[in-house]
């Protein structure tokens, strides 16, 4: 069992490079099955999520090659499955996008219900409903959904409410179906247009990806593309609050700052000086901290993914905030950890209440999802003292060396493993 361990109290500075999208990557590597021929794709973060999908696409058949630090050249030809295993499924929310590509390759799927961060409920069904529309059958046993089309079929698509998931699966297999789909009520966020550019790039016909409206006229065929992976937004949001949570300089690189454009926007409300260039930014704080009010909502909002990473800032700023949570309604797990480290939170159904102290002291906590993990961090090199964060895990299932490059920024903070006592217990139980 690995945990972190934080010498809080350095100031970051330098610079550092954001990773490869988490979010657009976890649907680009199973959209390459669609393909006729290999792709290769750049920019691919090296976190769990990543690793498992490649894993997926192995055992299902693909040919995977490594040909440098965070490229890819996945060979779909050999995939002859389409079941994806269900032990390795199970460990990863995004596990669902296999079936959006299985069915629009083969008209059938087999996936297990999808795993990743308890943040509530995660229902399936505007995913279902979408593959519905396009002609395929459902059936749900065991943990398993099952997919099955005679010929998918244009058709129009409307979702009840904004998903991301939902729409990206509904484009994974809607490009290949016979005819025009019409997504309507599609959410915009830039890993949905990210997926739509990769699509499109291997010949797929796709329009509107970013806006409301998404329509895409079936091909018979896909090809092989080389295709880089857009930059992280959430990783580039999480190191601004944590050059800001520190009192910090850094240099933020390889970003598209417009995507970062409702983080910034409150970063600067909040009192953090930010300078952006094309694809990088600068950010520093040489004044107080001021309190502010947030709350997310679905892309171009503040997003979801940001809440926790900003309410441990506000920790620290003068006066009271109000973060309101718009999307999950268990997103707020975190705030029992941050008060073991002495913030002043209350939280009333989906309403956080921040008291700013000014400062946190260190303690040991644990990390219940991943956003969560990344907000302890932030609080940790903030506080003082020392703070071991337990369960990091999570972390790493969305972030890309995380403790390397904090390090480099000049954070105090190492990754050590400690034995599993339980994992003891039962060893010792069965020696007996």
């Amino acid at each position: 069992m690995d945990k972190f361990v934080i010498k809080g109290g350095r100031r970051l500075t330098g610079s550092v490079v954001i990773s490869g999208a988490k979010n657009a990557a976890v649907a680009i590597l199973p959209a390459v099955i669609l393909s006729d021929e290999p792709c290769i794709i750049e920019n691919v973060p090296d976190i769990s999520d990543v690793n498992i999908s490649l894993r997926i696409l192995r055992e299902m058949g693909a040919v995977v090659e490594n040909l440098g630090k965070d490229v890819y050249k996945i060979d779909p030809t050999g995939i002859d499955k389409v079941c994806v295993p269900y032990e390795t499924a199970r460990k990863m929310r995004a596990s669902y996008y296999f079936l959006g590509a299985l069915l629009g390759k083969f008209n059938k799927a087999r996936v297990s219900m999808p795993g990743g961060c308890p943040l509530g409920d995660r229902p399936i069904d505007q995913h279902l409903k979408a593959f519905s529309a396009l002609g395929a059958e459902y059936t749900l046993s065991q943990g398993m959904i099952d997919l099955k089309a005679d010929q998918l079929r244009g058709n129009q698509i409307f979702f009840d409410v904004v998903t991301v998931g939902a729409t990206m699966n509904a484009m994974l297999a809607a490009v290949k179906a016979e005819g025009l789909t019409v997504i309507e009520n599609a959410a915009k966020e830039p890993h949905i247009v990210d997926l739509a550019n990769f699509l499109n790039s291997m010949g797929a016909n796709i329009m509107g990806a970013g806006t409301d409206v998404i329509k895409i006229r079936g091909v018979q065929h896909l090809h092989g593309t080389s295709y880089s992976v857009i930059p992280d937004q959430i990783e580039a949001g999480t190191f601004m609050i944590a050059a800001a949570a520190t009192g910090g300089d850094v240099m933020i690189e390889n970003i598209t700052p417009k995507h970062l454009e409702s983080i910034t926007k409150k970063l600067e409300k909040i009192g953090v000086n930010i300078e952006q260039y094309d694809d990088s930014m600068r950010v520093w704080v040489d004044g107080p901290l001021v309190k502010a009010n947030v709350k997310t909502t679905p892309h171009p909002g503040f997003p979801t993914d940001m809440q926790p990473q900003i309410a441990a800032l506000l920790t620290l700023a003068e006066g009271t905030s109000i973060v309101t949570e718009g999307v999950w309604e268990q997103r707020f797990r975190y705030v029992d950890e941050l008060r073991r480290m002495g913030a002043d939170i209350t939280v009333n159904g989906k309403v956080a209440l921040i008291e700013g102290t000014g400062s946190l002291m260190g303690a040991p906590v644990k990390a219940c999802d991943l956003r969560a993990g990344a907000a302890l961090i932030i609080a940790g090199l903030a506080a003082n003292g020392i703070t071991e964060i337990e369960d990091i895990y999570h972390i790493e299932r969305g972030y890309d060396c995380m403790e390397g490059k904090l390090r480099g920024l000049g954070a105090d903070i190492e990754k050590i493993s400690v034995p599993d006592k339980m994992a003891e217990s039962k060893n010792a139980r069965a020696a007996v």
